[in-house]
């Protein structure tokens, strides 16, 4: 069987691509990059579409077999990569000849390392998505049933890959300026919601004025913080439709930002919504890691957003 055999998977290695739309009603998650900045880059510079799969590689430790020669590209979190020993630039295309192993250290900076494969990794869809969500048992490889890469995997990958290697020979690399520079603290921006009404000055100015700090309870439902209690003048709503970046305070007062595996219904009084923007830098920050938060202006996060689905063409 062709494909990138899997030698040793990491902590968490996902297939995801943009992600499983239309099926809140059935209580599904949308699943999809947790760094959606990172993926569309690793799948530009194949030109691949941007919703082509990629593999969502959760701080490193990871390594990979070529079982055919292949183009490939890597983006995200600085993983010291090697193949066969050779130390290897990211944010690059590059190819992996057969028999070579690409092998990823622990992420030095950053949280989420995004691998993909000229044509997309060639694994099937369910509700037009193969992104894969555990939680609901969906997307991944063939009869995975949610699960995560695991060691003797074989991923398979599309009959692009191998022709890709002789048509696009020269290495593509990511603008210095689109490549990020991870930092253990943060700043996000909030767009407010009708709820932040429920939040009261002081409340507010405790939220927006000292730092949080990632707990190592998060995942990819959410990220739950540490730091100072914040409660509003209700004890819960109705249980409501949950959007991506919402910040809800249960009773601990202790704010979860939701992503992208989030459960579709929720309960707990939401000041707004991290702006999808920051949402992106959000997702290469560690447990442990400090955050800030600040008002954000919805008319500049609205365009700043349109600009980058616009470039990947989403």
């Amino acid at each position: 069987m062709s494909g990138l055999q899997v030698n040793l998977a990491g902590m968490l290695s996902l297939i995801q691509d943009l992600g499983r739309f239309g099926v809140a009603h059935q209580g599904l998650s949308s699943g999809g990059p947790a760094d959606l900045h990172a993926h569309c880059w690793a799948n530009k510079l194949l030109e691949n579409s941007s919703n082509a799969s990629v593999l969502e590689i959760t701080m490193g430790n990871a390594s990979f077999t070529a079982l055919e020669d292949m183009l490939l590209s890597l983006t995200g979190a600085e993983t010291a990569a090697t193949i066969d020993g050779e130390r290897l630039a990211t944010w690059r295309s590059f190819v992996l000849h057969k028999g070579q192993t690409l092998k990823l250290g622990y992420a030095q900076s950053g949280f989420r390392t995004y691998l993909a494969v000229a044509g997309g990794f060639d694994t099937p869809q369910i509700f037009g998505s193969s992104a894969t969500v555990v939680r609901n048992k969906l997307g991944g490889l063939a009869d995975s049933q949610g699960s995560p890469i695991a060691k003797g995997d074989i991923i398979p990958v599309n009959n692009l890959a191998a022709k890709s290697v002789t048509t696009k020979s020269t290495s593509q690399w990511t603008p210095r300026y689109f490549i990020p520079k991870y930092s253990d603290e943060i700043s996000l921006a909030v767009i407010e919601s009708y709820q932040a009404t429920q939040f009261d000055v002081e409340a507010k100015q405790s939220f927006y004025s000292k730092p949080y700090q990632i707990s190592d309870k998060s995942d990819r439902m959410g990220i739950r913080l540490q730091g100072n209690s914040v409660q509003s003048g209700i004890n819960g709503v109705i249980s409501e439709g949950i959007t991506y970046g919402s910040i809800q305070f249960p009773p601990n007062g202790q704010p979860i930002i939701l992503l992208n595996d989030r459960q579709t219904l929720g309960g707990y009084p939401k000041i707004g919504c991290v702006s999808r923007m920051s949402l992106m830098k959000l997702a290469q920050a560690r447990p442990g890691s400090l955050i800030h938060f600040y008002r954000g202006d919805i008319e500049f996060e609205t365009r700043a957003y349109c600009q980058f689905i616009e470039f990947f063409s989403l």
